[in-house]
């Protein structure tokens, strides 16, 4: 990569290979939640994730490029971190280690559609930053949701 516009590309292919691992990764973790909140809070981003994967598809859209991921080692980090918990932990300790997990994930995913909004409006893709800003503004409404569910489920375990 030599220029903003082939890191641009790069990290498109990143997240768009993050957010297809997610659409896999998501069902195992609803699957093994036990808190019902969290559960359709997982559902629905699942639901939002696929969304996000047609949106993707029109940002390569606006470079021309076809809509491809590329692997991406932060997700598959993550994904694992989830996988240990559902096998190691039990009870309070699996809901609030998979609700954390899952803020790491949105974590991860706002400082990367924040690069890429803004990288988007540098090249001067305007219809790239509106969609990023879309996707970009779904991420950290589900990270305040998972927030506002963690003090509650912890206030309750009082």
């Amino acid at each position: 990569m030599k220029t903003l516009a082939d890191l641009f590309e790069h990290t498109l292919k990143d997240v768009y290979y993050a957010e297809n691992a997610l659409t896999k990764a998501l069902p195992k973790v609803s699957k093994a939640v036990k808190n019902p909140d969290l559960k359709k809070a997982v559902d629905g981003h699942l639901k939002e994730t696929k969304g996000q994967i047609e949106t993707l598809k029109k940002v390569f859209g606006t470079i021309g490029v076809k809509p491809e991921g590329e692997k991406c080692d932060a997700i598959e980090g993550l994904i694992k971190e989830s996988e240990g918990l559902m096998e190691e932990a039990t009870g309070t300790a699996l809901d609030a280690g998979l609700l954390s997990a899952a803020q790491a994930v949105e974590h991860y995913e706002i400082s990367r559609y924040g690069s890429l909004r803004e990288w988007a409006k540098v090249l001067g893709n305007t219809e790239a930053h509106n969609l990023l800003t879309e996707i970009l503004d779904q991420e950290k409404a589900a990270n305040n949701k998972l927030t506002n569910l963690a003090v509650s489920s912890l206030n309750k375990k009082k």
